[in-house]
């Protein structure tokens, strides 16, 4: 008997220790590497002093902390447009389309992943572009004279980032409504409610879960995003990480560089606590569920 339970064990730790393994080697500990360099302030050559002064001076530049409050307004704004887009659709996979056709759909869906960020960003650049696919047409149908850039807008940059994280918002509301009973649907129908109550009282309140779950792994990534602000919105896109890569590459500070990626990953955590508390919803019911 208790070998059994040793054994028991001794299998539950070597299925759990490549993702222990995981976490403290490529999460924690990097994090505490930038929390502890953060906290280092250059004096002299190769002398250095901890305190606070990193954060004082990102807190006394209005530049710093209004293109982080910038980047997280950007953030909820392509999160709400992931999730308004992407709701019909999980809807339709998850309870509409037939299951031999769930496969197919999910796979239009996944096309985008196939290449890597920096691909799919030059493919909104050949589009947009004043000499691009849409400049062209609109050109050769007369509703315009000449070629008009439509990149190195926020809305281009919002369009960009929308497109690279909706998935994310998509296969967890999927995975959750999959699991609705249809007849909580046919019974909202049947006491007298029309469409929209059925939506607002039945189904949105099943699909929480999927729909914080989706918003916090799309608000994450695109705070966390660089290359399609970069690239879509040009040397003015003010977008945080573009601040942090300047400080470690541009200007080799990388105490700086530190203390904006903590204050980065502070601020959004904060953003997705407050997001929790609003919706009643918790990590275990949401993340950790999908």
């Amino acid at each position: 008997m208790r070998s059994q339970r040793d054994i028991r064990r001794l299998s539950l730790f070597l299925l759990l220790a490549p993702f222990a393994l995981w976490i403290v080697l490529l999460v924690a500990l990097p994090q505490l590497g930038m929390l502890f360099l953060s906290l280092r302030e250059k004096i002299a050559p190769r002398v250095y002093e901890y305190g606070f002064a990193n954060y004082v001076s990102f807190a006394g530049e209005p530049i710093y902390w209004n293109t982080l409050l910038r980047t997280a307004t950007m953030s909820l704004l392509v999160t709400a447009l992931a999730l308004v887009i992407g709701f019909p659709v999980a809807y339709y996979i998850a309870k509409i389309a037939g299951r031999r056709s769930r496969g197919a759909l999910f796979l239009l869906i996944l096309i985008p992943l196939w290449v890597s960020d920096l691909i799919r960003a030059f493919g909104w650049i050949l589009l947009l572009r004043e000499t691009g696919v849409v400049s062209s047409l609109l050109q050769w149908s007369g509703l315009v004279s000449g070629g008009i850039e439509f990149l190195y807008t926020d809305a281009t940059v919002v369009v960009g980032l929308v497109y690279t994280v909706i998935l994310f918002m998509i296969v967890p509301l999927v995975s959750t409504l999959d699991g609705m009973d249809e007849a909580m649907i046919e019974a909202g129908y049947n006491l007298g409610g029309n469409g929209f109550t059925v939506l607002r009282r039945i189904i949105i309140p099943y699909a929480m879960p999927g729909i914080v779950s989706g918003c916090i792994v799309t608000f994450m990534l695109t705070a966390g995003s660089y290359l399609t602000p970069i690239l879509l919105g040009g040397k003015n896109s003010s977008w945080f990480t573009a601040q942090i890569y300047d400080q470690f590459i541009t200007r080799y500070n990388w105490e700086a560089g530190a203390t904006f990626g903590v204050l980065l990953l502070a601020f959004t955590s904060v953003v997705v606590w407050i997001g929790l508390k609003l919706s009643g919803q918790s990590l275990s019911t949401t993340v950790a569920r999908s």
